[in-house]
Formats: C-alpha cells, structure tokens, sequence
C-alpha cells in the first residue's frame, strides 16, 4: 500500500483498478451526477461565461477538473498521485484543455496559499477518508477558500457501511473496530455525517447543501425492474438523494460549504 506524508494514501499502485471499479461504471456516473447536480444548485452562474479560479485537490482522474476548464474556469489540478495526474492530463489533453489546467502533482498539505491565491470553489471528493490525519483537511482547505467561496467536499458514510452489512449479516464484524482490507478500494476511516458538520461549525463554515452518493445502487444484490436501466438507476438517485432518510444511506456524503 502506497502512503507518504506521514500516511495519507497514494493510490499509485491502484490507479487502474480505481478507474475501472468507480469511474468505468455506474458507480462514477451517480457520483458525477449527483455532486454536479448540487453545484449548480448552489452555484448557478458555475455554468455562465464568468470565470471562476478552482482547485481540485486530490482530482483524481480528472473529470470535474476538465469539466470546469471545458466550461471556461481557471482551474488548478492536485493529486498525490504521479499515476493519477498522468491520466487527468491526457483526458484534458484529449478533450483539448489540457492547456488551461494547473498542473500540482504533491501531498496537499504542500500546497501554497501564498502562490497560488485563493479560490472560488476548492473540490475535494472521496480523499478524506483516506488520510492520516483528516481533522487537518478542512483547516487547509479553508486557507485556499476565497471570502466568499464555496468548498465540495465528499466522504465515506459510517451510516452506509453499518446498513451494508446489517443487510449482509456481517453482525460480528460490527463489534469490532472497522478495518478495510489492505489492496481494497473500500476507505479505512468512515465518518458520521455529524461529525463532519461538527468540524465545519467550528471553523464558522454553513452547510449548504447536502446530499446522498449511491442511496440505494450499492445495496441491490439482484438486478432487476429499473435497475437494468443505467439512465433509470440515476435519475431515481438524483431525486432520492435529496430525500431524508435515504440521503443518510448514501455511500457517499457530499457537503457543499460556506461562510
């Protein structure tokens, strides 16, 4: 298992497992869906002809990345992944943007407010879960955050991974402290929702907007009826995500905060 900075995760050693589980399926689309639904929500004009200055820290392989830039904002692209960029560049390369990306290959701790200024929306999907120490994430990030900006940030939900095993009688395994296995995609430190909250009062940050990932994809073990419709499956996770209490069973939880 790959880990620098005092351990925080590298996937450079899962790059293409990570691209073929989460983002060469259903599971990437929802997730795309769902987290660019609440930004226009909340940010209509992200979808006009102003400019905004972003930064997408642990962007992964890319997409949103070359979504904003393809829509005219100024982008600035990290991840702790030398695999992972490589493959962002070459997607925007391809969709002809890689040009007007920023290009930041380090830990984001190593990331200077004083260079590169501060931003209109920091994006920060699915890489708390994966750091040493993820009570420091929020903090930096709030250091990059324009007066008025906005940060995205998704996270591993407790809630679903004690409902997924209830449902697969995994009951030992919830007496005991959570451990992913070593090789897996599965996040090593889930977080309750409240918790997440919690951290954000204390740094006078609002939440927004809030949303489910996979309220119900994950936990279907027979396909079947809408389930073997992609478009289907996604639009009714578009509308249950939103909705209490299936929005607390998502896989992922997705925050949109503020000042």
């Amino acid at each position: 298992m790959a880990r620098s900075n005092g351990g925080d995760r590298n996937f450079d050693d899962l790059t293409e497992k990570f691209s073929r589980k989460v983002y060469g399926g259903l599971k990437g689309d929802i997730r795309l869906a769902v987290i660019w639904r609440d930004l226009m929500s909340v940010i209509p004009e992200i979808d006009s002809s102003q400019p905004m200055r972003v930064l997408d820290v642990g962007g992964g392989l890319g997409q949103m990345s070359i979504k904003l830039a393809e829509l005219g904002h100024r982008v600035t692209y990290n991840d702790i992944s030398s695999n992972m960029l490589a493959i962002a560049k070459d997607s925007a390369l391809k969709a002809g943007v890689e040009s007007f990306i920023e290009w930041r290959q380090c830990p984001y701790q190593d990331l200077d407010v004083e260079e590169l200024g501060q931003f209109d929306l920091i994006l920060c999907h699915a890489m708390i879960e994966w750091l040493d120490k993820p009570e420091q994430l929020i903090p930096k990030l709030m250091r990059h955050r324009s007066p008025n900006g906005f940060i995205s940030l998704t996270f591993y939900n407790h809630n679903a991974l004690v409902y997924r095993n209830l449902i697969r009688g995994n009951f030992k395994m919830l007496e005991s402290e959570f451990k992913a296995d070593a090789g897996s995609l599965t996040p090593h430190t889930p977080f309750e929702p409240d918790l997440i909250k919690s951290w954000s009062h204390t740094l006078n940050l609002r939440l927004i907007k809030s949303s489910g990932i996979r309220v119900f994809h994950d936990y279907v073990t027979t396909v079947r009826g809408g389930h073997t419709s992609p478009q289907a499956v996604i639009e009714t996770e578009l509308v249950h995500s939103e909705i209490e209490p299936f929005k607390w069973l998502g896989r992922y939880i997705h925050f949109v905060l503020a000042e």
